[in-house]
């Protein structure tokens, strides 16, 4: 096969040393190093498109993003096939990354995905509908799994209210990768993808609070997040929607209450059932606990008010204290 004058080939054993040597580095985080190699890998074999999505893919862990477009560009151009190639992945992310519409455009509908006609005024590409998914912040650090909605393939909008740890906020919208890293089953039957965050995409005005609630049943504790959810924002009982996870369950097919309002008891939970806080997933079995910690998604001028009419509506059920912003 000739590209570009060139016969296609087999890569070279320099090619090849110097292409694994380097994702070794990239592995220890000696993202300098391998970029020296795979640059040589490039000099050596630069009609080959994997020498360039090689580089892209360095400068996407690096969030080098020019550098990743224009590696990226380079690979596509030595394609051998018409659709579903990764470069064209990494291609989009970039141009997100970037807000480069005209370009994440024609990466996703030349990795082989339908792009609606629709745009915003900046052309930003609007109404794929690709559904939810869950989205694990900060995954080389203090992990955590939160849900979103899916704005296009490279991005999510985080509509759970994310621990404070994070560094998230409650209508974030993050950049993640292409590929998940483990799923979320619901016992409707779907299963959620989970992506690794990338990095912030759009900040959120809305601060996180904690506050400890008592609420005497399930029923005073879901009118807290049906007040919040009808003034635009959020409120989430982290006591029960909070699991601790290993990284291998984490990263694997995992029940999920979302959603269902199912009770499972989960064998790979390493929490502490009934402990109110951000170990007390609950369990089969398990009886209600009135102390609640909830996290709340709400401007500082409007918080306190949700919680005391939250209260005004049932005096003899329910009670707040200690509020807090922590993010």
């Amino acid at each position: 096969m000739r590209i570009f004058g060139k016969v296609r080939h087999r890569p070279s054993a320099s090619w090849r040393q110097a292409t694994d040597r380097a994702f070794t580095l990239i592995g220890d985080g000696r993202y300098e190093d391998a970029g020296a190699l795979l640059t040589r890998a490039a000099d050596l074999e630069p009609w080959l498109s994997e020498s360039w999505f090689n580089l892209a893919l360095l400068h996407k862990f690096r969030h080098d993003w020019d550098q990743a477009r224009a590696a990226g560009l380079r690979a596509v151009a030595l394609l051998d096939r018409e659709t579903g190639a990764p470069d064209w992945w990494n291609v989009g992310i970039a141009a997100t990354a970037l807000q480069d519409w005209p370009l994440a455009r024609r990466a996703w509908q030349a990795y082989g995905l339908k792009v609606p006609g629709a745009a915003a005024s900046n052309g930003e590409p609007v109404g794929m509908d690709l559904g939810s998914a869950a989205v694990r912040l900060s995954p080389e650090g203090e992990a955590e799994v939160v849900w979103g909605r899916r704005l296009d393939p490279a991005r999510i909008e985080i509509l759970s209210i994310p621990l404070p740890s994070s560094g998230r906020r409650w209508g974030e919208v993050v950049l993640h990768d292409g590929v998940p890293h483990g799923e979320r089953l619901t016992s409707a039957g779907p299963a959620f993808p989970v992506f690794d965050e990338i990095e912030l995409w759009a900040p959120s005005p809305v601060p996180t609070w904690v506050v400890l609630l008592e609420a005497a049943t399930e029923s005073d504790r879901d009118a807290l997040e049906r007040l919040a959810a009808d003034a635009g924002f959020a409120a989430e009982d982290w006591s029960s929607s909070v699991r601790l996870l290993c990284r291998t369950c984490s990263e694997s097919k995992m029940p999920s209450d979302e959603g269902d309002g199912a009770q499972h008891l989960d064998p790979h939970d390493h929490s502490e059932p009934g402990h109110p806080g951000p170990y007390g997933h609950r369990t089969a079995g398990e009886l209600w606990s009135p102390e609640r910690e909830c996290g709340i998604a709400a401007p500082a001028g409007l918080v306190r008010g949700l919680l005391d009419g939250w209260v005004a509506d049932s005096p003899d059920s329910r009670e707040w204290r200690d509020l807090e912003e922590v993010c």
